[in-house]
């Protein structure tokens, strides 16, 4: 980059927890791949809540690391939401903290919450107009469902939230021409309930009875009455990386700009083996479905299936967009 370095990334993981493992080395795999230097701190799980925001204090002031990540869930007796406030707004790749969703829903986004966006950027990718659908998104965390609705606003789409208090969820999915499930358990909505030509956006990562990896869809039947389909494994999680991937480059580009002058855009352009390579084998090696070709492949002769190409987005996945809003 014409600062002499690539962007730097650090991965905080506390404690040894066997999904979170295996979530960072992708992280940070994806990372090195795509020319960003990353930071490992690996805590014992006995780290003390203050030894752990003294870490995160030290990450906001050194100049080498542009994007904070703290992999979630933290071992008990730690708060995470004392942690994620305690990340420099501008250093959170994750898009999670207050700051950013709350740009979000005033319409003036900065670093996005990852998978949210990735869903976005997916759809434009296969040429899935958002504007005017009616969207209906299962599950209301902080994390997904709630700046998932966020992202759809914008986009122009018609938005609905189910969540505890939701008295039909059957009916809310039927009538949705997208769907974006975000529960956290396995096939919890029925293929036979998808719209017929519906895009669905399966966010659920779980085991079933028999210990095989499904989302929150029932993949099979809803594949069979859909349009567009994410896959699970693959789909969003190789996604999502590559949406954390492009805010540690923004955010790098934008504190070069506050920091240096630089002009925007033009500060780092990560070498190393293209992204959308990268994240193909990455995805390969989970067991995934591949890189579609040529915008998307046929799924039972039926739905076409969403898996990470993408498409004209993916250049622009290293290289921040030439517009910036100020923090």
């Amino acid at each position: 980059g014409r600062l002499g370095r690539p962007p730097g990334l650090a991965v905080v993981q506390v404690g040894e927890d066997a999904a979170s493992s295996i979530y960072v080395r992708n992280k940070r795999k994806a990372a090195a791949e795509a020319g960003i230097a990353s930071f490992a701190h690996d805590l014992p799980a006995a780290t003390s809540g203050s030894d752990l925001l003294a870490l995160v204090e030290q990450l906001n002031r050194d100049d080498r690391v542009d994007g904070i990540l703290v992999q979630f869930p933290l071992p008990k007796g730690l708060d995470a939401t004392h942690v994620m406030d305690a990340i420099d707004p501008s250093k959170d790749v994750d898009g999670f903290l207050a700051a950013n969703t709350g740009l979000l829903a005033q319409k003036r986004q900065a670093l996005r919450p990852c998978t949210p966006h990735g869903v976005i950027r997916l759809a434009a990718a296969y040429g899935i107009a958002l504007r005017g659908l009616r969207a209906t998104v299962v599950g209301a965390s902080n994390i997904v469902g709630r700046p998932m609705a966020l992202e759809l606003l914008l986009a122009g789409a018609t938005v609905t939230v189910c969540h505890t208090g939701t008295r039909d969820v059957q009916a809310e999915v039927a009538r949705a021409d997208l769907v974006v499930a975000a529960v956290g358990k396995p096939h919890f909505i029925p293929g036979d309930w998808i719209k017929p030509g519906a895009a669905v956006f399966d966010v659920g990562i779980n085991r079933d009875a028999a210990g095989k990896m499904v989302g929150d869809v029932e993949y099979d039947r809803a594949a069979e009455r859909a349009g567009w389909i994410t896959p699970v494994p693959g789909g969003l999680g190789p996604m999502t990386i590559a949406m954390l991937l492009a805010n540690a480059v923004q955010a790098a580009d934008r504190l070069a700009v506050l920091a240096h002058g630089v002009a925007e855009g033009a500060v780092f352009e990560p070498a190393g083996e293209p992204l959308l390579a990268a994240l193909q084998r990455g995805l390969e090696a989970e067991g995934g479905e591949g890189v579609a070709d040529g915008g998307g492949r046929v799924a039972g002769g039926v739905a076409g299936d969403l898996a990470p190409d993408l498409a004209a987005a993916a250049l622009d996945l290293v290289r921040p967009p030439k517009t910036r809003v100020a923090l």
